[in-house]
């Protein structure tokens, strides 16, 4: 395994992989790698014949009031988890290696990016979109890989390879959880022990949403309301949002019909962390 940190050299990576007729998976990620994004790097390693992890925390896609100074970073630690999962090269770009001093261009959306994280975080996808095109434009890659921890995410990307005609497939993967139900987050390092216990109740309230809706409740509101009580009764915790859309376009709904994704953001403390769950082929 490689680790590289300038397009130049992914460039001639790619190119000598390609005249060999080789397939190429890519996993874009923020760095501090943990067991989710390992499951991504597994399967990518499955499915093509060279994988190539991004590990760049992006700045654009931060609001100024953010966590980017303190975002996690251990370049030693991701690669050991790359190389375990099955990865052929890191690419851990600088912010100056990314983006030109003078940048104007930007890839925006609006629909599946305009509501949960991006009302919430007005900036984000806006950076989310113009960082994953520029990584699909160094690599082009065959594959791509996401996790559903994202949900939003993954369904914005997916939009923008159809709308601007990337030729890249997209791939959902599984939220991987820590055994008490916890999803898998590199900003769970943030909590401290009384946090990540109340962090618990995310998960827990979404779980009872999820029972409520596959015992046949149809009412947005009432599945929200039930997930934002249970959530209250934790005395660290502080809802951002809690919403049910349909997925995956991503617009409010009131009545629970058809493929749905119930999303909360939550702050712990000062840590705010994402979880969802998706319904699919919900009766009419």
């Amino acid at each position: 395994m490689e680790i590289v940190s300038t397009i130049k050299e992914v460039r001639e990576n790619v190119k000598k992989w390609k005249k060999e007729g080789l397939s190429i998976g890519l996993v874009p990620t923020m760095g501090y790698l943990h067991e989710g994004h390992a499951s991504l790097i597994v399967r990518a390693a499955q499915e093509n014949d060279k994988v190539i992890v991004s590990d760049f925390v992006n700045p654009t896609q931060f609001a100024p009031n953010e966590d980017l100074e303190s975002y996690p970073r251990n370049l030693e630690r991701d690669a050991q988890v790359c190389q375990q999962s099955g990865a052929d090269l890191i690419f851990h770009p600088s912010p100056e290696e990314m983006y030109y001093p003078d940048a104007v261009t930007f890839v925006n959306m609006t629909g599946p990016s305009d509501e949960l994280c991006g009302k919430s975080r007005p900036i984000h996808f806006r950076g989310v979109c113009t960082v994953v095109s520029k990584l699909f434009n160094i690599t082009t890659p065959d594959r791509a890989y996401f996790g559903q921890k994202d949900a939003q995410q993954l369904a914005v990307i997916k939009r923008m390879v159809r709308d601007l005609n990337f030729d890249i497939e997209i791939v959902g993967c599984p939220i991987i959880r820590e055994n008490d139900g916890l999803a898998k987050s590199s900003r769970n390092t943030y909590l401290n022990p009384a946090e990540r216990q109340a962090a618990l109740i995310i998960h827990k309230a979404l779980d009872d949403g999820k029972k409520l809706i596959l015992d046949g409740e149809k009412n947005s509101a009432a599945v929200i309301a039930k997930i934002s009580e249970i959530i209250s009764a934790e005395p660290l915790a502080r809802i951002d949002y809690v919403e049910i859309v349909s997925f995956p376009d991503i617009k409010v709904i009131d009545t629970i019909k058809g493929d749905i994704l119930a999303a909360a953001a939550v702050y712990i403390g000062n840590t705010r962390l994402i979880d969802n769950f998706i319904i699919e082929r919900q009766c009419t």
